[in-house]
């Protein structure tokens, strides 16, 4: 019997690729899921969970979830929210529909720290996507790479999932959600080492953010 256990539990350890260094003690804290890249997700719903990197290898347990959302506060509006279409669409958002907006209680302090995941304050259902992309004149529907819906503000940066903050963003082109995506890393990075302030860095970002792009990186994205 205690043989049969044994090889029971060896197979379930296995099939849930705890052997083979793709789950368990060696995932990063914070962790919800391994994607089949190798790389870790931090998502707190399964929806688009490593949709990105080839989709989900292995869901962690309960134990490695993710650290409770921190406080978010109100959803403050960088600038009124003037429009809810026909918006213009670019690599940059409408600002007359997507000005950008940011909560409140997600500081600096929040956002710097060592234990903040920014899959515990993404909450943008398939709906409000959709919402988006009507008022951008898309066909509502799923457009897998080729766009992506976006927060304006990031959530690295405090972002909120308010409509206000996002628009949909090409998958390709030199103004891509791949190179938005790097300048938000970096400018994470300058704030928390204090080379810039938050509320400076979302204004930026939220305004024009190929001009910041090509003042960090000096040289526009490409």
């Amino acid at each position: 019997m205690r043989r049969a256990a044994a090889a029971v539990l060896i197979a379930t350890t296995v099939a849930l690729g705890l052997c083979s260094g793709r789950a368990g003690a060696a995932a990063p804290p914070g962790a919800t899921a391994q994607c089949r890249d190798g790389s870790y997700s931090y998502s707190q719903t399964h929806s688009g969970t490593c949709s990105y990197h080839g989709g989900v290898a292995v869901w962690l347990g309960a134990g490695a979830a993710a650290a409770a959302s921190p406080a978010l506060g109100a959803t403050v509006l960088l600038a009124p929210r003037r429009a809810a279409g026909p918006c213009v669409r670019g690599p940059r958002p409408d600002r007359r529909c997507s000005p950008g907006a940011f909560y409140s209680g997600l500081g600096t302090a929040v956002v710097c720290g060592g234990s903040f995941r920014t899959g515990a304050v993404r909450n943008v259902p398939q709906a409000e996507k959709y919402a988006v992309e009507r008022e951008y004149g898309l066909p509502a529907r799923l457009y897998g790479r080729t766009i992506e819906i976006d927060h304006v503000v990031p959530l690295e940066l405090g972002g909120a999932n308010d409509l206000a903050n996002l628009f949909p963003e090409p998958g390709s082109g030199a103004a891509s959600y791949h190179a938005k995506d790097a300048l938000e890393n970096r400018v994470h990075d300058l704030v928390c080492a204090g080379r810039m302030t938050l509320r400076v860095a979302q204004s930026r970002i939220a305004s024009n953010w190929e001009t910041l792009f090509a003042q960090v990186f000096g040289a526009p994205p490409r």
